[in-house]
């Protein structure tokens, strides 16, 4: 029956600018596009593919569950238009992080298509705003059956390479960090290409400050964690309709979610930071990352950990690091931390979901079309 309702899922999955080739399975959501030549595994609340293929080279791609129900979603697409990455860590519960995996990129898709295939920044823009609106109508249609969705969110970081161009969009605090060749001393440089958008950040506290200079209690101190308005860590997202429209803060949402005075303006946003970078033959690799793997592991541990090994497996390398360090971290064996079950693992890390990106600059400076197109979607139905 699981098989059944997930080959109906790929019915309405579409690839990636081609309409043909086989989708990946085993859980994996191709709707047409194929795995890249990766094989999927899992090791207890790990899932992984350790080496695959897309358009400008090699990817591995692993998530770790902590929660419940995983919170994390994402996603590498790569074909006629270039290559896109998503990871979206959500917040409050699954359905945000499914809803923009499910829709951000046939956002994309179709916008880039009005333009012949040209992508800009405008393009990326206009798919997440598409995509906020989209969530927004859900939360409207199922405010008087399921209203707590208006409290439920996701960061949304994104990555697409059009033609030499990368392009990287960030909602909220996941990562990505591009490992850089030092000339020829054989060193890696580690370089953060995202902004976070979290209140343990000055700077964002600045800015909602200025955003909000009559709201003396936009940002709270609690137990040593800066939240907005004394509620979430995060400044941007998709989602958390409750703290940008008014009319879903109120009953019959949870208490602790409703703010004691009205709500003027939107105090969370969902306009993403999106920067530019041209390719040069000295970028190596990116790691994409929900913000569970930075928790426990530096951006420059990160990127020696991908350099001083093989590509295969580089992932789920990193994943297990993150866990080496939170089992360090409690004064505890990693082996004993492996045994501890997903809901109670939260108190010890969050879902981790971590995408690798090698370059292959021939492939890239020839304007190289992924064919058949590479469509992959880690773990939906990993509970």
């Amino acid at each position: 029956m699981l098989q059944g309702f997930m080959n109906l899922l790929s019915l309405c999955w579409k690839p990636f600018g081609h309409e043909k080739g086989n989708h990946g399975a085993n859980g994996v959501l191709g709707g047409g596009g194929s795995s890249g030549g990766s094989k999927e595994g899992k090791d207890g609340l790990l899932w992984y593919r350790d080496i695959g293929k897309y358009g400008s080279g090699d990817f591995s791609m692993a998530v770790i569950q902590a929660n419940q129900v995983l919170e994390d979603q994402s996603q590498i697409e790569s074909g006629q238009y270039g290559t896109f990455v998503g990871i979206y860590d959500g917040h409050g519960g699954p359905e945000t992080a499914r809803y923009v995996c499910d829709h951000l990129f046939k956002h994309f898709r179709a916008i880039a298509a009005e333009s012949q295939g040209v992508v800009t920044a405008e393009t990326i823009q206009r798919a997440f705003r598409q995509t906020e609106e989209g969530f927004t109508t859900l939360v409207s249609e199922s405010w008087s059956t399921r209203p707590n969705i208006a409290t439920v969110g996701t960061c949304c970081l994104v990555g697409v390479i059009h033609q030499q161009t990368l392009f990287i969009a960030n909602l909220g605090d996941s990562r990505v960090v591009l490992g850089k060749k030092v000339g020829n001393t054989g060193g890696m440089a580690a370089l953060q290409l995202s902004t976070e958008h979290n209140a343990n950040i000055a700077a964002i506290r600045q800015e909602l400050k200025e955003l909000h200079p009559n709201d003396p209690q936009i940002v709270v101190l609690k137990h040593g964690v800066w939240r907005v308005k004394g509620i979430i860590q995060v400044s941007r997202s998709i989602g958390d309709v409750y703290m940008k429209h008014a009319r879903y803060n109120r009953e019959p949402i949870n208490g602790k979610f409703r703010l004691p005075e009205p709500m003027n303006m939107p105090i969370l946003s969902a306009n993403p930071t999106i920067i530019s970078h041209d390719l040069q033959p000295n970028d190596s690799f990116l790691i994409f990352a929900s913000d569970g793997l930075w928790e426990h592991l530096t951006n420059e541990k990160a990127v020696d950990i991908v350099h001083s090994h093989p590509r295969a497996g580089s992932a789920k390398r990193l994943v297990k690091a993150a866990l080496q360090e939170a089992a360090r971290k409690r004064e505890m064996r990693y082996s004993d931390l492996q045994k501890i079950d997903k809901k109670v693992r939260r108190h010890f890390h969050d879902d981790i979901t971590v995408i690798v990106l090698f370059f292959n600059h021939d492939l890239i400076s020839r304007g190289a079309v992924q064919d058949p197109p590479v469509s992959i979607r880690s773990a939906l139905e990993h509970r």
